[in-house]
C-alpha cells in the first residue's frame, strides 16, 4: 500500500526539500504524491509550511532575497502542477471576484502568491495585479471587474503608507463601501489594520482564505 509512505515521511521530504530550495527534488516529490492519489490538499498544506520556514529564516537572515525569489519560483511550478487536481466547486462555479495586489514601493509576493493560489483552487475569480501596484490602478481594476474583495499585501513598514494611501484612493473613488479590503503581510497588526482603514489584517494564508469565504458566505 502506498498510503502509510505519506504518513509523515514523503510529507517532510517535502517540506525539507522545498526549504533547501532544491527545485528538482521538491518537483519530484510532488509528482510522486499526485500519481499516488495523494490529496492536493494535504500538498498544499506541505507548500505552505515550507514557505513559512523561509520566510522565517528571511526575518532572521539566513536566507536573503536570492533564496526567496528561488522559493518563489518553486512554488509557482508546484502551483501549476497542483492546481488542475483540486476542485473549484460543481461546474466551474466561481463564488466572488477578489482584487489582489502588493502595494506601491513593495516588490515582495511569495505570501501574495500563496493566497492568490488558494483562493483560485477554492473557487474564487482572482485578479492579481502583481508587485509595487500603484493606488489608481487598483481603482481601475475596480472599477473594471466589480469585485467583493480587494487584498492589499505588504511585506515591509514602508507599505502601511502604501496601503493608507490606495485605501484613501479608493474612497475618493466611491468605491470604498462597495468592498471589503483585507490586508496581508508578515510585520502586520491590528494597529496597521486601523491605521491604514482595513476591514481585516492576516499574517497567514490560510486566514486570509477563512475570512474570505466569511464575507462571500462560501463557507
Amino acid at each position: 500500500m502506498l498510503e502509510p509512505r505519506f504518513n509523515g515521511i514523503m510529507a517532510e521530504n517535502l517540506v525539507s526539500a522545498m526549504v533547501g530550495l532544491e527545485e528538482k527534488d521538491s518537483l519530484r516529490i510532488v509528482q510522486e504524491k499526485m500519481d499516488a492519489g495523494e490529496d492536493p490538499s494535504n500538498i498544499i498544506d506541505d507548500v505552505r509550511k515550507a514557505m513559512e520556514i523561509v520566510g522565517k529564516r528571511y526575518e532572521n537572515c539566513e536566507y536573503f532575497l536570492a533564496e526567496l525569489y528561488l522559493a518563489s519560483d518553486i512554488l509557482s511550478e508546484i502551483m501549476e502542477m497542483v492546481k488542475p487536481k483540486l476542485a473549484i466547486g460543481a461546474m466551474g462555479k466561481r463564488y466572488g471576484k477578489i482584487v489582489i495586489g502588493t502595494v506601491a514601493g513593495d516588490v515582495h509576493d511569495i505570501g501574495k502568491n500563496i493566497v492568490t493560489f488558494l483562493l483560485d483552487a477554492n473557487g474564487f475569480e482572482v485578479h492579481d495585479l502583481g508587485t509595487d501596484v500603484p493606488p489608481q490602478k487598483f481603482v481601475d481594476k475596480i472599477n473594471e471587474v466589480k469585485p467583493e474583495i480587494v487584498g492589499l499585501s505588504g511585506f515591509l513598514t514602508l507599505s502601511f503608507e502604501s496601503m493608507k494611501q490606495t485605501i484613501e484612493a479608493i474612497k475618493k473613488a466611491g468605491l470604498r463601501d462597495k468592498i471589503k479590503i483585507i490586508i496581508g503581510g508578515g510585520v502586520l497588526d491590528e494597529k496597521v489594520r486601523e491605521y491604514v482603514g482595513a476591514d481585516s489584517f492576516e499574517r497567514f494564508a490560510s486566514g486570509a482564505l477563512s475570512m474570505t469565504k466569511k464575507w462571500i458566505g462560501s463557507a
